[in-house]
This record gives structure tokens, sequence and C-alpha cells, in this order.
């Protein structure tokens, strides 16, 4: 089974990524997802069940350590017509 992961970080800075901001960057880049598409209001990757589930509690664990506020996410099985 495939899995997208959506999720944001705040507070919002749209004049420098806040620290929380480029940690979760770094959290998707540096794992074994694929698909990884970082912009300023929202992010996806996906992967296998076993590597979102650790991405997303990695994710948490760092982000909030490193300033953020408020985590969203959301995470989607993918069928056929979306790979």
């Amino acid at each position: 089974m495939k899995l997208r992961l959506e999720f944001t970080t705040e507070p919002f800075d749209l004049d420098e990524p806040p620290r929380h901001a480029l940690v979760a960057r770094e959290v998707v880049e540096g794992g074994a997802l694929e698909a990884v598409d970082v912009g300023p209001f929202g992010n996806t990757a996906e992967g296998g069940v076993e590597d979102v589930v650790a991405a997303v509690g990695e994710l948490l664990r760092r982000t909030l350590d490193a300033g953020a506020t408020r985590v969203s996410l959301q995470v989607n099985v993918l069928g056929e017509d979306d790979r």
C-alpha cells in the first residue's frame, strides 16, 4: 500500500522560512519518501506505510522541538489512479 502525506507547520513567516519549516524539509527529503514537494503553504510526500508512519513521528518530534506551534497533516491511501 502506498500513502500520500500532506502537511503544514505553523506559525508562518512569509519573509523567511522558520526553523521548524526547514526541519520539516530535512525530514521528508532525508528519508525514504518519494515524490517530495515542499512549498510555502503545504508539503507532500509519498511512500509505503512504514516509511510514512516513521516520517510522521519524526516530523512531529522534530518540528515541535524546533518551535512549531501547530502541525496539520493528512494521510491518504493512494489508489492505482493516484500514482
